[in-house]
């Protein structure tokens, strides 16, 4: 059963995500320090700024980033429903189907680590400090195994929040896509 609907086809995703440029541009969009609605002038200088790794890039990235965004990686992105982009004002936004291109994106943390390994390895180092500390190992032993667990679920509930932040985007598009969900099943009955 496959609750939600209009969404895009893997094969779809994994062509956005085979270019660098698509995939620094959807980041950029997705980044909270950009405006919800942004000028392609201002969207190619982040492009080319990550890309060059300075700030302000070369004036020729910039024009290179500028023109392969307006002629090219845009208008895909606004032929698959991920971005809205009006050629005329020169001006990009975010879509609802930008969110199935983000699952994608956010399987890894900003340090190459993905959210399944790091919380594995919190568990198990959280795990060994509480059965160390109840085997009364020297040094371990001297802190209350209940203290080590429960330092433990702050690190994980606060590495929980860093994840759903860093996914804001993605959690409000599946709230919102849930809440549809309820309200069409209701609305039946």
């Amino acid at each position: 059963m496959r609750l939600r609907r209009n969404t895009l086809p893997e094969s779809e995703i994994y062509e956005i995500l085979a270019n660098r440029r698509r995939r620094e541009t959807l980041h950029q969009l997705a980044d909270g320090a950009i405006p919800t609605t942004i000028g392609l002038r201002e969207l190619s200088e982040a492009v080319a700024a990550a890309e060059a790794g300075t700030s302000p890039p070369p004036r020729a990235l910039r024009e290179s980033v500028y023109s392969s965004l307006h002629q090219t990686h845009l208008p895909k992105l606004d032929e698959l429903g991920v971005v809205c982009y009006d050629r005329e004002s020169a001006e990009v936004s975010l879509r609802p189907r930008a969110s199935d291109v983000n699952v994608y994106m956010s399987v890894a943390t900003p340090y190459g680590v993905t959210w399944d390994e790091y919380y594995r390895a919190l568990a198990a180092v959280a795990l060994t400090f509480v059965v160390t500390s109840m085997a009364d190992v020297p040094v371990v032993s001297a802190v209350d195994p209940l203290l080590w667990a429960s330092g433990s679920l702050l690190v994980l509930a606060a590495s929980v929040a860093v994840q759903l932040w860093a996914a804001r985007w993605y959690v409000v598009e599946t709230v919102r896509g849930w809440t549809e969900l309820v309200r069409r099943l209701l609305g039946r009955w």
